[in-house]
């Protein structure tokens, strides 16, 4: 740690009387190491610094997990002589509460990477893992395992967790079941569910925890996002394939807290704020637009976002990021916590709500809490009695009895556990929800910003094209998720092979060049890659040229090849399956793509060419892959005034001896490349067909595809620069929307959704 041993002893022996009589010592670091894993200060010595220890993945710190420094130079708590700090190895909850049926093999403990299988008894079924591993998390891999035989009741066995203990072995219509934890263990989830009429049990099945139990980023992606993502879709029985719809009735409000106190190391603080401004990014893709309330807070609150101001129309989602990220916390960290004053001020924001919207309007606002915090609250005392108020607010004494119709969807708490040590007694009554998991305990915020990314990545939503993740991560399908759309096409057919790119357009229907494909090529010489887990080759339905492609057009005028209206749509023989990996892209003048532009009411293909051509040097971006990578390439189009400088180089290309460049490149066409004022990449052989796309608040919007260039300087894909004569020429979307609409918005036919396209 930097300290040496004379140190120690001469902050031992260097208590010095402070102004007040108060005696003050520094305290020492004698004692403090821990076997196998080491520990860092928050304040050096000084009183009120906490000792943090740290082990590694698959151990936790005993008997301490932090010590803080009194005023009297003294550790709370104290370290003990006979039981030295060390990393002890990470230990699961007892597999052996399974009912009729044998856990092997038998052991008092398991610990991390311990195998367990399981047997049921004659006459019994087993339902869930029959062969579970203990993580590094202190948490069983897979599903608990359930011995149970077909009784004719309501509901299934819920059975028993690791760990716990079970009242009630009916399982008909109101039939109660309570869970227990043993030991010291504490019970995360329902401690009770109700077996209700459609066979389902009540909330959320029970888990025990250690204190070193943590959840993975995985885990509250899953348990979090599936929450969630109730308050920002709603389910509608319309026609098959076109059943859940962003919902445009009510309001959601959603408040955010984030504690500073110095019991949180700053890194957590600074994670916590990347998430949240991460969760508010994603959120925004959506049509819904949340009121937010975000403050940090120690023993003070510190406002950062005013809910009243989105009320009011006061503040844009864009200046939150700003707010966000510009909030300094120096001078603003305290040693005690008042969690009690967050939820007083929801409490007030939710009321003056109420009195602005009036009653009846207050009842279709959503509330969403979300804290981030330790529950290490020293003043202020207990939040419940707070939340109690704010349950009665939002509930307004509606229960399922008598008739009247719950209000409990109506608001979710969400505690997220960070810190070196989380108070989780103190925190686990504060959550509120219906189903779904409530309390998380993070030990790995930093993956919490692609925690929270997931949530509203789940689910095929009409109108919520172009939606992506907006970073690379270490996950094997981290290309999908960044570009959903992509598909990468192959054709085979008398004895010659050519591939290209695509873009998913529809679930059914994949966007590319005409001149991938020659005269005489069939749907079965095509093959389409697109893994949707469900096989990663697709077969081909039916293959739509544009009709007014024609190669030879211009044979005789000085165009050996002409390359206008080269747009092809492919036709699946069956839908992809649609998930944040395969998603399709934005295509210009539909009314989904309207939703992703934030148009508002009436809109018109005309407002969106406006809006994403705006301006004369328009940045642009398009694929590639070489060797199985994919590569993003960064252009700019040449519009306007810049234009004519642009397409001149067209004479220059193969074939071309006209000395007229509109002969070969139509206003149909886009340029790029060249080096001023950008370098621009080059298309390479194979990026033909590929989606040239703009990003526009999170939402991908194709405007143009990859058709053809003055230079092959590139045979093999990646990426390569342009040079000073080099050009791109692609097909602009809005030039051929009567061609995709003729399909895509065929309402004539009944294998497929059509999409809904705009007036001129």
């Amino acid at each position: 740690m930097g300290y040496s041993v004379r140190w120690s002893w001469f902050a031992a022996l260097s208590c010095l009387l402070s102004m007040g009589g108060e005696v003050r010592c520094a305290c020492t670091e004698a004692n403090m190491q821990i076997e196998g894993g080491h520990y860092k200060l928050t304040k050096k010595l000084e009183t009120g610094s906490l000792l943090i220890y740290e082990c590694p993945e698959g151990y936790y710190p005993f008997p301490a997990l932090t010590r803080l420094c009194q005023p009297n130079g003294s550790w709370r708590p104290a370290p003990k002589r006979f039981a030295p700090q060390r990393c002890r190895i990470a230990e699961c909850p007892d597999p052996n509460v399974l009912e009729h049926g044998n856990v092997s093999p038998p052991q008092d403990k398991y610990f991390v990477d311990n195998e367990t299988s399981y047997e049921c008894y004659s006459g019994y079924t087993m339902r869930g893992s029959s062969t579970r591993v203990c993580l590094p998390n202190g948490k069983w891999s897979g599903s608990t395992p359930i011995c149970s035989r077909d009784t004719g009741d309501n509901c299934a066995d819920p059975g028993v967790p690791p760990g716990a203990s079970r009242t009630g072995n009916m399982f008909g219509i109101g039939d109660t079941v309570k869970y227990s934890c043993n030991g010291n263990l504490f019970l995360v989830g329902s401690s009770e569910r109700v077996c209700q009429e459609n066979g389902q049990w009540t909330g959320k099945e029970p888990a025990c925890y250690y204190k070193h139990t943590y959840d993975t980023p995985l885990e509250v992606s899953e348990a979090f996002g599936s929450a969630i993502k109730d308050s920002l879709t709603t389910l509608e029985p319309v026609e098959e394939g076109r059943k859940i719809r962003i919902s445009k009735n009510g309001m959601l409000n959603i408040y955010i807290a984030v504690d500073i106190s110095e019991s949180i190391e700053e890194r957590h603080i600074n994670d916590a704020r990347d998430a949240v401004t991460k969760l508010i990014t994603k959120i925004s893709s959506f049509s819904l637009t949340p009121n937010y309330e975000i403050i940090f807070f120690s023993c003070e609150i510190f406002e950062v976002v005013n809910i009243f101001d989105f009320v009011n129309g006061r503040i844009q989602l864009n200046t939150i990021k700003d707010e966000l990220n510009n909030f300094q916390i120096d001078g603003k960290r305290t040693p005690g916590t008042d969690l009690n004053i967050v939820f007083q001020a929801f409490l007030e924001r939710m009321v003056v709500i109420k009195r602005l919207v009036r009653e009846e309007a207050f009842k279709e606002h959503r509330h969403i809490l979300m804290v981030f915090t330790d529950g290490a609250y020293s003043k202020g005392g207990s939040p419940a009695h707070t939340v109690a108020k704010i349950k009665n607010l939002v509930y307004m004494n509606h229960t399922s009895e008598g008739g009247t119709q719950s209000r409990e969807e109506y608001l979710d708490i969400y505690i997220f556990g960070i810190g070196a040590e989380i108070y989780d007694d103190d925190l686990l009554p504060l959550t509120v929800g219906t189903d779904g998991q409530h309390y998380f305990r993070m030990r790995h915020i930093e993956n919490l910003q692609e925690t929270l990314d997931d949530i509203i990545d789940e689910e095929e939503v009409r109108g919520l094209c172009g939606l992506h993740k907006e970073y690379e991560t270490a996950s094997r399908d981290s290309k999908r998720k960044m570009y959903p759309w992509m598909a990468f096409i192959t054709v085979q057919s008398y004895q010659t092979s050519k591939k290209c790119i695509g873009s998913l357009v529809t679930p059914q229907f994949i966007l590319t060049a005409a001149h991938c494909f020659a005269f005489g090529d069939l749907p079965e010489h095509i093959t389409v890659e697109i893994d949707d887990g469900q096989g990663k080759v697709k077969r081909v339905k039916t293959l739509n040229i544009h009709p007014h492609y024609n190669v030879n057009a211009k044979a005789n005028d000085g165009v050996k090849e002409f390359y206008d209206y080269d747009v092809a749509l492919i036709q699946l023989q069956e839908d992809v399956q649609i998930s944040s990996a395969v998603r399709p892209i934005c295509i210009p003048c539909t009314q989904e793509t309207s939703d992703a532009l934030k148009l508002v009411g009436h809109s018109t293909c005309k407002q969106q060419e406006q809006l994403l051509f705006k301006n004369h040097l328009e940045k642009l971006s398009f694929l590639t892959r070489a060797v199985n990578v994919v590569y993003e390439k960064d252009v700019h189009a040449k519009l306007g005034d810049n234009r004519d400088d642009c397409i001149k180089h067209a004479l220059q290309a193969a074939g071309i001896t006209t000395n007229n460049p509109k002969d070969a490149v139509t206003d149909n066409f886009l340029c790029t490349g060249g080096q001023t004022p950008f370098r621009d990449h080059i298309a390479c052989t194979g990026d033909a067909g590929g989606a040239v796309f703009k990003n526009y608040e999170h939402r991908t919007i194709q405007v143009a595809l990859v058709s053809w260039g003055t230079k092959n300087k590139c045979k093999a894909g990646g990426l390569v620069e342009s040079d000073d004569t080099s050009r791109d020429f692609h097909i602009n979307l809005f030039r051929v929307v009567p061609f995709l609409k003729s399909i895509l918005g065929n309402e004539n036919q009944d294998d497929y959704a059509p999409l809904v396209f705009l007036e001129s």
